[in-house]
Parts: structure tokens; C-alpha cells; sequence
């Protein structure tokens, strides 16, 4: 009989916020983002100088936990789900721990979407989600080994799951979304008539 096994398997973390870290009041996080959205004029500019649809925080803020409480303890939560995913990752991390190195808002409106991209120079990237309106955006995930599959036909539109060339997540509020750095990423244009808000950040080795 043939043998066949999975090789250089690529790890999706899923988990609700709330398994780790101080409880967070999802109505409290989503104010907060509206509130700093409302008031980074820098944020607000970048994005209107760049033609980044809706607002991130991503080029203006770097010190969210340190102006809401809520996002210190954010933090506190993730750094729990990060280390968790790592252990299950198997990494060697010489006693030293995976750090949070970027920490920023998205809200991303009706028409608006996130290009396909990777985070360099991270470990570990994510994003919890804060509103999910319905009807509005998965995240769009890409085998990375596209770039190297040439000539290869398309796989069928039944395949297995772990099979597949894409694949779509769809969170739901509360939850956080984990996945090593390299892994190519995207959100599709959202479709939902109201605001699609999450807060996204990447880990690395301290």
C-alpha cells in the first residue's frame, strides 16, 4: 500500500479572546476604536494620503495600551494566546519569549479591502476581531507555496480542505486569528453596509 503523509504543515490559531487574559467588554474595545479613529487627525491623514480605505492606526499610534486600559489589557490576553500557539508551533525559543512589536486598528468600511501582503521581519501575526457585521469580509488565506507550483493544474472544487489553494476564514467578534508571518494574507472587499473593525498585531523574538 502507498504511503502518504502531510509535510511542512502551515498552523491557523483560533480561539476566543476571552480564553486568556482579563475579560474585555467587547461594546468597551469597539468604543475605543471608534474614539481614537475619531481623534488620530495623523491617522486619519495617512490614510487619506495613501488611499488606504476606511482608517488604521498602524502608521500614526504606537502606544495603544498605554492610552486605554482596555488595550493594556489586550495585551495581557494575547501575549497568553501568542505563547500558547508558539508551544504548539514547537518553536526553539531559547528561554527568550516572543514580544509584541505593532499593535494597531483597522475599520475598514462598505467597498473597502486589504490588499494580499505578509508581515516581515515578525514571528507571529494576527488579528481579533472587534465588529463583524453580517455579510461583511473572511480572511482570505494563501498557500504559500504558489509562487512555486508552475505547472501544476488547479486543484478540484471539492478538495480537501488542507488541500486547497485559498482559504477563507470567517471570525466572528471575540475571536482572535493567529498564523506565522510569512503566511500571504487578505481582506476581501467588504460587502456589508457598516464597519468591519478588528485590531491586528505582529509578534517578535525579543
Amino acid at each position: 500500500m502507498p504511503q502518504i503523509e502531510s509535510l511542512f504543515v502551515t498552523r491557523l490559531y483560533r480561539a476566543a479572546l476571552s480564553e486568556f487574559g482579563p475579560a474585555i467588554d467587547p461594546a468597551e474595545l469597539e468604543n475605543s476604536c471608534l474614539v481614537i479613529a475619531e481623534d488620530d487627525e495623523a491617522g486619519q491623514e495617512w490614510c487619506e494620503q495613501n488611499g488606504y480605505p476606511g482608517y488604521t492606526s498602524y502608521a500614526s499610534l504606537t502606544d495603544l495600551p498605554w492610552r486605554f486600559p482596555i488595550f493594556g489589557n489586550l495585551v495581557e490576553a494575547l501575549d497568553a494566546h501568542v505563547a500558547a500557539f508558539a508551544e504548539d508551533l514547537e518553536f526553539d525559543l531559547d528561554g527568550r519569549a516572543l514580544k509584541l512589536e505593532d499593535l494597531w486598528i483597522n475599520i475598514l468600511p462598505e467597498g473597502g479591502m486589504h490588499a494580499s501582503h505578509i508581515h516581515p521581519h515578525s514571528v507571529i501575526s494576527g488579528t481579533t476581531y472587534v465588529s463583524m457585521p453580517q455579510g461583511t469580509s473572511a480572511l482570505k488565506l494563501e498557500d504559500p507555496r504558489s509562487a512555486r507550483m508552475m505547472a501544476a493544474p488547479a486543484r478540484k472544487k471539492g478538495a480537501r480542505r488542507e488541500m486547497q489553494g485559498f482559504i477563507y476564514v470567517a471570525p466572528e467578534v471575540g475571536d482572535v486569528l493567529l498564523w506565522e508571518s510569512w503566511l500571504r494574507h487578505e481582506v476581501p472587499m467588504n460587502m456589508a453596509e457598516d464597519e468591519r473593525i478588528s485590531v491586528s498585531f505582529n509578534y517578535a523574538w525579543a
